[in-house]
């Protein structure tokens, strides 16, 4: 008996003792719940970056059957030695400029005021918002129609302005838009962040009399500091991307004075049917918006990690 009580309670003790080196057994629960949305990013994403990185080493052809002549990195060449990608590059740049700051600060400030429970908050939530959720075809027209010359904007100012007609006043008119429209995007954002910082933080900070100023730096900020790093990532990536405001109220034009690197990529594409070309300008901008992107997040997270020590 006692022989068999000895093995029986080995075998349980081998049972209990977790053993680092035994076997796991694969579960393949979590795979099949990412395999959908991996497929979809192959197919919709990853497939056509290759395919695009591809055609621009290429003068493409698209005629069935048609030969693309091989031409390696000409395309590339040729961008950096044309004037009106530099000009493109330049509004981009100056988009992302003048309304990713605008939409900061005054979503932010916006969500501070909405902070506080009031009956008719949910109300200016939802009109602050209402124009995220509007379309960019509807809302770009609607600005050409407020900045033509007859427009609203110059009888409201008492001016003849041709605001389209000019390269930095069509720009004045195309930022306007990208701010109108993305402050509640942000607003958004920044009021949920808003909500988990904590109260007990503030009302410390103003019993040792530190002011509004003050709370909102030493307190709020470093709070929120994930939220706004996610904004302003977000912002940059949507400032290089700006496409369709351009396209319907200006259409690039005067002369291409107002071209950004979509409208000139879609104008090399499909008006000039010149695919490698385009592809190589897709790709550049895709490295550009990643190299911006990595900067702006080593720079913050730099800053992050120096607040938290």
């Amino acid at each position: 008996m006692t022989a068999l009580t000895a093995e029986r309670e080995a075998r349980v003790a081998s049972r209990s003792v977790p053993t680092r080196h035994r076997r796991r057994r694969f579960d393949a629960t979590p795979w099949l719940f990412i395999l959908p949305g991996a497929i979809l990013f192959a197919v919709f994403i990853v497939y056509p970056m290759i395919q695009a990185a591809q055609m621009s080493l290429y003068d493409w052809n698209i005629l069935r059957g048609a030969a693309s002549e091989f031409v390696g990195f000409d395309n590339y060449i040729r961008a950096f030695d044309d004037d009106r990608f530099w000009l493109s590059l330049a509004n981009s740049g100056i988009y992302m400029l003048f309304t990713v700051p605008p939409q900061i600060i005054l979503g932010l400030a916006i969500a501070m005021l909405l902070r506080s429970k009031a009956p008719a908050q949910p109300l200016f939530r939802v009109l602050f918002y209402l124009p995220v959720v509007t379309s960019w075809v509807v809302v770009s027209l609607l600005f050409k129609y407020l900045f033509a010359d007859q427009g609203l904007v110059n009888f409201v100012l008492g001016s003849d302005t041709s605001w389209l007609s000019n390269r930095w006043t069509a720009l004045v008119a195309i930022c306007a838009l990208g701010v109108w429209k993305g402050i509640g995007w942000s607003m958004m954002i920044f009021l949920a962040a808003l909500q988990g910082v904590p109260q007990s933080l503030e009302e410390a900070a103003a019993l040792d009399g530190a002011n509004w100023w003050q709370r909102f730096r030493a307190v709020t900020v470093p709070a929120i500091w994930p939220a706004m790093l996610f904004v302003i990532v977000m912002l940059v990536i949507g400032g290089f991307n700006v496409f369709t405001s351009v396209l319907l109220m200006t259409a690039g034009g005067p002369g291409g004075q107002t071209e950004v690197l979509l409208t000139f990529m879609y104008q090399q594409a499909f008006s000039n049917l010149d695919f490698g070309y385009g592809a190589a300008l897709a790709v550049l901008l895709t490295l550009l918006v990643f190299i911006f992107s990595v900067i702006q997040l080593r720079v913050f997270r730099d800053r992050t990690d120096e607040e938290l020590s």
